[in-house]
């Protein structure tokens, strides 16, 4: 599968994106950047990107994701990752992206992670 295929679906508060396909320079590039910017600019806060189904990513890839974060973050919102690949997972540890996201295995814990605090702690009132 050569095509990037995104599909939306919500948990409560939080958009959850199931990407299938892979994410590499050219069109599926910029339909995940458009994607996500259509997000931001919608106001939407909690993002939860699923990449359990892509088979490859490049460096373009990754710049989307990163670009994506920042602009959620700017907007305050957070963008999270879900069930990453043994191949994604990897390029995210080399290129010490994992530092910067949040990731998660579970789709219900990264769920309730939104209402815990961006970082994964309980929020202070």
């Amino acid at each position: 599968m050569k095509d990037l295929n995104i599909t939306e679906r919500r948990n409560g508060d939080v958009v959850i994106l199931d990407l299938e396909g892979q994410i590499r320079i050219g069109e599926n590039t910029l339909k995940l950047r458009t994607t996500l910017r259509d997000y931001v600019d919608q106001g939407e806060k909690k993002l939860l990107v699923n990449l359990d189904n892509i088979t490859h990513i490049d460096s373009s890839g990754l710049g989307d994701l990163v670009a994506g974060y920042v602009s959620f973050e700017k907007a305050g919102g957070v963008l999270k990752l879900l069930k990453l690949t043994e191949h994604v997972s990897e390029l995210m540890m080399i290129t010490k992206l994992l530092t910067v996201f949040e990731t998660f295995s579970d789709e219900e814990e990264a769920v309730r992670s939104f209402d815990a605090g961006s970082s994964g702690q309980a929020s202070v009132a």
